[in-house]
């Protein structure tokens, strides 16, 4: 199948959710298939913050049949994708999130989907291409790991679960992140970097990762996890700590006490 394929074979009348996994699904295929035929990275905004042909290649796929499909609605895709709404709806696109892990040959990295509107969050999707797994949930429809509905999350606090985090070594030297932040994860029973926001927060919502911060967070790399996780009972919150936002989401104890953290 080809990129104009992609473009073409879903009916009209798919709904949001169905239509939400199967593009995240063929993004992350034809970027796997891209990167087996071989791929080097331009860096964007450090070395670490890296785009591929595959991260473009993706987007344009998932956005073209967007247009198709959705025609009313927005498109915001982090490598530039654009489109205006006129329906009050926009989707938030991450083609590869994670693409360090992704050029880099590791597993997790995943092709991430949002939608919202003037009230929220409506519905997120990832997909993991290296474990198989497909997630969406969101607004009235609760978080699904391969078409299995989820338990609800069970509410702990934090000295009882893993926090997945992450704080670029480039602003260690800021002392209203580095304090706040070593504050957060010293309460916590574990600490994981994983480097993907998505691949994390999906996480999260299936109950492996207790919580999960980090701060200025681009909408792309917070909107389709964070639906995951309020789908399946867990809390998201974005808040102002010393003059810089943070994102925050897992079960309801242990986001509140990172909070706490963040701003003592």
């Amino acid at each position: 199948m080809t990129v104009d394929d992609h473009l073409t074979d879903l009916p009209t009348d798919i709904d949001d959710a169905t239509l939400a996994l199967e593009l995240t699904r063929r993004a992350a295929e034809l970027a796997s298939r891209m990167r087996g035929e071989g791929l080097s990275g331009e860096s964007k905004t450090s070395i670490s913050d890296l785009v591929t042909a595959a991260d473009h290649a993706a987007e344009d796929l998932v956005a073209g049949t967007l247009a198709r499909l959705r025609p009313d609605d927005g498109i915001v895709g982090e490598e530039g994708a654009e489109a205006v709404s006129r329906s009050g709806r926009t989707w938030v696109i991450d083609p590869v999130d994670g693409t360090y892990n992704f050029l880099s040959g590791l597993g997790t990295w995943c092709s991430a989907l949002a939608l919202r509107d003037a009230s929220g969050i409506l519905l997120g999707a990832v997909h993991q291409p290296s474990v198989g797994e497909a997630w969406v949930g969101g607004r009235d429809l609760p978080t699904s790991l391969n078409g299995r509905p989820l338990d609800e999350l069970a509410d702990l606090p934090l000295a009882e679960v893993a926090m997945a985090t992450y704080l670029h070594p480039g602003v260690l030297h800021v002392d209203t992140l580095r304090e706040p932040w070593l504050a957060a994860i010293s309460g916590a029973a574990t600490v994981r970097m994983f480097g993907s926001g998505s691949c994390d927060l999906a996480a999260v919502a299936g109950g492996r990762i207790g919580v999960w911060a980090q701060q200025s967070v681009p909408e792309w790399d917070w909107l389709p996890g964070a639906a995951l996780v309020t789908a399946a009972g867990g809390r998201a919150e974005q808040v102002e700590a010393h003059g810089h936002t943070w994102s925050v989401a897992g079960r309801p104890t242990a986001v509140e006490q990172v909070i706490a953290a963040l701003r003592g």
